[in-house]
């Protein structure tokens, strides 16, 4: 099942901004131990089987997946021809709520995640409500007409406007739109992310 508690309380389990909302960001400066009462002392050194299991549960909750579709993804990745741990970024970077959150047409995946399950979004002219679909060269996705005019996209725009698009999407602002020119590389890939532990946790 997928966590559903207070998203702070990740973000500072795993020391990082899991979620790319500057509040989340605020709360690390202000709390930056993990959570609990013995929060601070309990920040040791950590065995190598632990820093593998923090790491993979770090991917597994920016990118806001249950443990079984995490190891689906996983599997997938083990069995391409690539390297297994640049092979698992490109599935999670695919993600269609992801490819929403790289165009900065949403504030976090969470926020992405909401606008593709609610039904905000087509896809090449269909509405979709699947957050997971992997998208391709070529896609084209657009807010549905009658959504444009929500100011959700007026605010994120405007929080958002020094944000640089990563080149594999193209992104239309007046259209509410994006076109995903190409599949997304290395230099593409959640920069917070460090698979090799990943992978070698489920190489046990």
């Amino acid at each position: 099942m997928r966590y559903t508690g207070p998203k702070a309380r990740l973000c500072r389990r795993e020391g990082v901004n899991l979620f790319g909302s500057p509040k989340y960001q605020k709360i690390l400066g202000k709390s930056p131990n993990i959570p609990g009462m013995h929060g601070a002392k309990r920040q040791g050194k950590l065995t190598e089987y632990a820093k593998q299991l923090r790491e993979k549960q770090k991917a597994k909750r920016m990118f806001a997946l249950s443990e079984k579709q995490f190891q689906n993804y996983f599997g997938k990745a083990s069995r391409s021809k690539s390297v297994t741990g640049d092979a698992l970024l490109e599935l999670l970077e695919r993600r269609l709520d992801n490819a929403v959150f790289r165009s900065g047409l949403a504030m976090t995946r969470m926020q992405a995640r909401q606008f593709v399950s609610h039904g905000l979004l087509m896809l090449n002219g269909r509405r979709v409500d699947i957050p997971s679909i992997q998208v391709r060269p070529g896609d084209v996705i657009e807010v549905r007409a009658s959504k444009k005019g929500s100011p959700v996209f007026k605010e994120n725009k405007e929080e958002l406007k020094d944000y640089v698009v990563p080149d594999w999407i193209k992104v239309d602002t007046s259209k509410l739109s994006i076109e995903v020119l190409k599949l997304p590389e290395v230099k593409h890939f959640e920069p917070l992310i460090n698979t090799q532990p990943i992978v070698e946790f489920y190489s046990r």
